[in-house]
């Protein structure tokens, strides 16, 4: 039977094997998913555009991995906080003086990049530049979250929003990869900077599809009798929520680890431009997975997909490493970026019965954090070990990156159970409201 929150919600009945075509059929859904693709475009160029850069300017892979990895230490460290402020006083609200900073920063890092600045100054304008970045994939994941409420649609949504998350890691990289080769060292920074205003003020203009501030804080206190006091705990609070960074962390280690070293295998072989199409498989991999996941009525329970997925990501990375050709490092990539797609998907899906509807947007970009704290650790750490050891010993870092993440997911599994449905999540975040059935 079908829930009158879903046939209300999307305005068409949900079929027994809910599909791409009927998700796209939501209405208003292409108003904040055409805006949303092109804002979040420039996020898969940042890391690349900034390695290629600094390691031109300074001829090290250790300092282009640094600078990387206080950029994506910055974004991780204030996206979770940009996520709570979109929360409470709306997505526009952030965006839009966001969008702007981030491209000053980022023209800022540029110049002093090609004037051979002192490294120091290199990290100063990367921490503005990282914690601007604009979160438009976990704000256009709670918009979705607002239009499918108690949908089984929703876990094709998240299958569909990592399949846009992989398009754009497809021409991220290809892109950035040929703006630096062929036009200019900077020419992929300046074009992120150019393509992050552009598209997060066209993001942010679609006012009509953006959550109600506070949604969730409504209902709380609705059933109260309209006197309950609403609580703004963090949606950390939530063990699952933790659980879910850490996993998220080791596929972080999987993106950073493989820039790097797939970059300075280009360069060993003396094919630099072949580092977008290399990573370009990689990515190919992780979007065509997303596709099938989405399109599949799983019956096999979240938290058991998420360690078997897991347990593949682990086992296919651990290989990376030993790989010495183009042709076997292609398709050990393109086996890592399948099983990337499943435990990002179930991941996301997880969220939604965790965390409640006004706490979304700041959970998902906790989780976007993780990646990319797990990125930048795995960018520095990845220079460190190209520049002082063989060629592709970068490669290690997504190995035991997701060995310790699979061996805390395995550990903690338990904490990814949902909550009862009419009880409170922990420490006061919210709590679920019993979906009627027709």
């Amino acid at each position: 039977m079908a829930s009158t929150v879903t046939q209300e919600t999307t305005g068409n009945p949900v079929s027994p094997r809910p599909g791409y075509g009927q998700l796209l059929r939501t209405r208003g859904a292409w108003t904040f998913l055409l805006p949303g693709f092109a804002a979040r475009q420039p996020f898969a160029m940042l890391t690349l555009s900034i390695v290629l850069l600094v390691q031109h300017t300074t001829g090290s892979y250790g300092a282009a991995g640094a600078v990387a990895a206080v950029t994506g230490v910055a974004m991780a460290l204030f996206a979770p906080y940009t996520g709570r402020l979109a929360d409470r006083h709306g997505q526009r609200a952030v965006l839009l003086p966001g969008v702007v900073v981030h491209a000053l920063a980022g023209l800022s890092l540029t110049a002093l990049a090609l004037a051979d600045a002192p490294l120091w100054a290199l990290f100063a304008a990367a921490v503005p530049t990282g914690a601007s970045v604009p979160q438009v994939g976990p704000m256009v994941r709670a918009r979705w979250g607002v239009k499918l409420q108690g949908s089984p649609l929703m876990t094709t949504a998240a299958a569909f929003e990592s399949v846009t998350d992989e398009l754009t890691f497809v021409l991220g990289p290809l892109l950035a990869t040929a703006l630096c080769t062929a036009v200019d060292p900077a020419a992929g920074l300046l074009t992120e900077a150019a393509l992050t205003l552009v598209g997060g003020l066209l993001f942010a203009a679609q006012r009509g599809t953006q959550p109600s501030v506070g949604a969730d804080a409504g209902t709380e206190a609705a059933a109260g009798g309209g006197h309950a006091r609403v609580r703004h705990a963090s949606a950390l609070s939530i063990p699952g929520v933790r659980v879910l960074v850490v996993a998220f962390l080791g596929i972080g280690a999987v993106f950073g680890g493989m820039q790097v070293s797939l970059a300075a295998f280009s360069e060993s072989i003396g094919e630099p431009g072949l580092n977008g199409v290399l990573y370009g498989t990689f990515a190919a991999g992780n979007m065509l997975s997303g596709v099938v996941c989405g399109a599949i009525a799983w019956k096999v329970a979240p938290r058991r997909r998420l360690v078997i997925g897991y347990a593949a990501l682990t086992l296919t990375a651990s290989g990376l490493w030993a790989a010495q050709s183009v042709v076997v490092l292609a398709g050990l990539g393109l086996l890592v970026g399948v099983c990337i797609a499943p435990a990002l998907i179930t991941g996301y899906t997880i969220v939604e019965s965790l965390v409640p509807a006004g706490a979304r947007t700041e959970a998902f970009t906790w989780l976007t954090g993780a990646v990319a704290l797990g990125q930048a650790a795995a960018v520095l750490v990845a220079g460190q070990l190209e520049d002082r050891f063989w060629d592709g010993a970068g490669f290690l870092v997504p190995m035991g990156g997701t060995l310790l993440a699979l061996a805390t997911l395995v550990a903690l599994r338990s904490r990814l159970a949902p909550p009862p449905v009419s009880r409170t999540v922990a420490r006061g975040v919210g709590h679920r409201v019993p979906v009627a059935v027709d």
